[in-house]
């Protein structure tokens, strides 16, 4: 199965992860074990949000929920080429690469390598202010009352196949 059929029928942000890593790994080499994820609501306001943002020192992973929920009610086909995409990105960071532009032109290099020009996730990557509509919700910035963090489990699962 290639890894648009594999992105396709993914069902969880550790199968999407599973291809993030194949796909890094094979275009760089490079890897890195024990990441977290977790989801809290970082809100959005009708032109912008934070889709995610890596903890360096914590090895953690933070996708903002909002944009999530937008694109469930909006558009599903996009919910699994948009945590690819931001997986990817954040994914990226946490190698070390910390220049804003050197991870978007590597998300980008990606995306296009591996799933080409006319897939979501190559699309997102270069220009995802297009999907926009889809992303945010038409109001404006309301902060969010919790931004309580809900963990993920079993999202890094080649590094921890020890834990049940």
């Amino acid at each position: 199965m290639n890894f648009e059929q594999q992105l396709r029928n993914a069902k969880s942000f550790g199968e999407i992860f599973d291809i993030v890593k194949k796909v890094v790994f094979d275009y760089c080499g490079k890897d890195q074990a024990g990441l977290m994820l977790g989801l809290t609501d970082l809100g959005t306001d009708s032109n912008q949000f934070i889709g995610a943002f890596y903890t360096l020192h914590g090895n953690m992973i933070i996708i903002n929920k909002k944009p999530l929920q937008r694109i469930i009610q909006i558009n599903p086909q996009l919910y699994n080429p948009y945590i690819f995409h931001i997986l990817l990105h954040e994914y990226i960071h946490s190698l070390g690469i910390m220049d804003e532009q050197i991870c978007r032109q590597l998300t980008q290099d990606i995306s296009q390598q591996y799933f080409g020009d006319n897939h979501i996730a190559t699309q997102l990557a270069h220009n995802i202010g297009k999907f926009m509509p889809n992303l945010v919700y038409p109001q404006n910035f309301t902060p969010p009352k919790d931004i309580s963090i809900e963990f993920v489990s079993r999202f890094d699962r080649s590094n921890t196949n020890y834990i049940m």
